[in-house]
């Protein structure tokens, strides 16, 4: 006699197809002497429910199903998703199906001796902000339930195992460039050599470093012995600025200041969150505006002709910062994603959006503009909204201008998407979500002259494009939720170290003096009045963010009130 029974799991499903609803179990019943039988528990039939239903054939019985329905995912942080800006709610299929495609990248281009992923394909090369990025689709992946826990832990404790061992440039921090199969430093060759250190894309290591300890934990104590290894006294000089470095000819170190408006604040807030005095690199000073569409878009006020470093405004740097951290000051832990404390950011990032759906309105052109790799010469593009006194303006590392590598950024267009829910961020997501190869994950952007896609995959890509899609379920990515002592708090307290080192000690609090008579009021970098498109939340020295639109809003700029604390002596007379 031929046994049709089929798994418990095909049985429910089919009921339900029926217009039974589930919610128990089902055992089947199967003699050589007895009728055909399925009882299933927890049943509702036509609207009605009851306890136990029974199923019976005096035939042999034969159930077919669909695949079943995968169970939600709750992982992680899910569950506190709080209301935030830009699209909310769980990832719909296709969304599911672009965070598979994504991590794709990251399975296919994965080094196992080290743990590190390829910046870019098959080239076995990294930095520290393509590292960064793969933490970043390496967090989101777990989160959405592309991989399971067993997955991440070996991923990330090998990372950090790697990370925690790299050869430092001169002793002092992580080079520029690392050969991602072996860990070695080397140039952007992949030739042996130390060329450097980036102060940018340590810090972008080490905000997606703090989220890891904040969502994961049990990682803190392998995470916290990264950067105890650098020497940070190169890195931030005494006023609050970031300092790159590079060798010369001559096989001497020169350190540069390094960062523009845009990226430059996003990775201070990196340092900052460690606990490092960065107060200069978050201002936006010196600042210039330019008006675009009627848009007043900021600008790096830094000439390129006199200190040789573009001020390219890009979408990046923006994006980054709204995704990871809610556009919010580093010291903010209120996890509120309706209010961006860190408020001229929000402000600014509003700006860089309207601006390019601005030129979509006149002209036609799909636009998402970020940096990106390109097939052959140049290689790499800054494809930016302004540079060098120009709209537009696509300029190679060189400074030559390069119209036809223009596009519109996958990473750009998704990261619109999660952070406006616009008509035209929806046009955005369409150019670009099946922009992808099976396995290989998306590509770099679509050519705004027609010339087809960037033929190439990248892990920043792909990374960011991960954020996003966490972001519509989450909100911002960092949430201050890990209240344990740390080990980069601790460590070495009492002794030299610290200071050799130039590590912040956050176990010792400075506390002002109360001298009411001599005190200075100090203005937000950023006036209330220059908030076109969001309202400004007063409180402190800082302007928060709130009600963000791409229409200019018609309210008065608030004044703050000034009061006397309740207890303050009058200070002597100065000498």
């Amino acid at each position: 006699m031929k046994n049709n029974m089929k798994p418990n799991w095909l049985i429910a499903a089919v009921v339900a197809a029926c217009g039974l609803t589930v919610t128990g179990t089902a055992t089947a019943q199967d003699t050589d002497t007895a009728p055909r039988e399925v009882t299933i528990d927890g049943v509702t039939l036509n609207g009605e429910d009851f306890r136990i239903v029974t199923i019976s054939s005096e035939t042999p019985l034969t159930i077919t199903a669909s695949d079943p329905v995968a169970a939600a995912c709750t992982r992680g942080l899910q569950n506190q998703s709080t209301a935030h800006f830009g699209r909310t709610g769980m990832l719909n299929e296709r969304e599911f199906a672009m965070a598979q495609t994504a991590w794709s990248y990251f399975e296919t281009f994965y080094q196992e001796e080290t743990g590190l992923v390829n910046a870019v394909g098959n080239f076995p090369s990294t930095t520290l902000w393509d590292t960064a990025s793969y933490i970043s689709a390496l967090v989101a992946a777990y989160e959405l339930c592309v991989i399971d826990k067993r997955e991440f832990d070996s991923r990330a404790t090998q990372l950090m195992n790697t990370l925690r061992n790299l050869p430092l440039y001169r002793g002092e921090a992580p080079n520029k460039v690392y050969n991602s199969a072996t860990g070695e430093m080397v140039n952007y060759a992949n030739e042996p050599g130390e060329i450097g250190m980036s102060a940018n894309d340590i810090g972008r290591l080490l905000v997606w470093l703090q989220i890891v300890k904040e969502r994961h934990p049990h990682l803190a104590n392998s995470v916290d012995n990264v950067p105890m290894r650098w020497n940070f006294c190169n890195l931030i000089n005494d006023d609050g600025r970031m300092f790159g470095s590079f060798t010369q000819s001559n096989g001497e170190t020169r350190y540069v200041q390094e960062g523009r408006l845009g990226y430059e604040e996003y990775a201070a807030k990196g340092f900052a969150l460690w606990g490092f005095n960065v107060d200069r690199a978050l201002a936006p000073q010196p600042l210039e505006y330019t008006t675009i569409y009627d848009v007043r878009v900021p600008y790096d006020g830094r000439d390129p002709r006199v200190f040789r470093s573009q001020n390219y405004v890009l979408t990046e740097g923006y994006i980054l910062d709204g995704l990871e951290m809610g556009w919010d000051l580093p010291s903010d832990g209120s996890n509120d994603g309706m209010v961006a404390s860190n408020g001229w950011r929000a402000e600014f990032a509003q700006r860089i959006y309207l601006v390019q759906q601005r030129r979509f309105e006149q002209t036609g052109i799909i636009t998402a503009r970020s940096e990106h790799q390109v097939e052959g010469s140049p290689y790499f593009v800054y494809d930016s909204i302004f540079a060098d006194g120009y709209a537009w303006n696509t300029l190679d590392p060189t400074g030559e201008y390069q119209p036809d590598r223009a596009a519109v950024s996958s990473k750009a267009a998704i990261g619109l998407w999660a952070l406006w829910d616009t008509d035209y961020t929806d046009l955005l997501f369409e150019t670009v979500a099946d922009l992808s190869q099976p396995d290989r994950g998306f590509f770099e952007g679509l050519y705004e002259n027609g010339n087809g896609y960037i033929p190439l995959q990248t892990a920043n890509n792909n990374g960011v494009i991960l954020a996003a899609l966490l972001y519509k379920v989450q909100g911002p990515i960092l949430q201050h939720v890990n209240q344990n002592t740390q080990v980069w708090d601790t460590a070495f307290i009492g002794t030299d170290i610290r200071a050799n080192k130039c590590h912040p000690n956050r176990m010792v609090e400075e506390i002002p003096c109360c001298a009411c008579a001599n005190q200075n009021n100090i203005p937000p970098v950023i006036p209330v009045e220059e908030f076109k498109y969001c309202r400004p939340v007063v409180g402190g020295t800082e302007v928060g963010a709130t009600e963000c639109s791409t229409v200019e809003h018609n309210l008065e700029a608030p004044q703050v009130r000034q009061v006397l604390p309740s207890n303050c002596p009058i200070p002597a007379a100065n000498p």
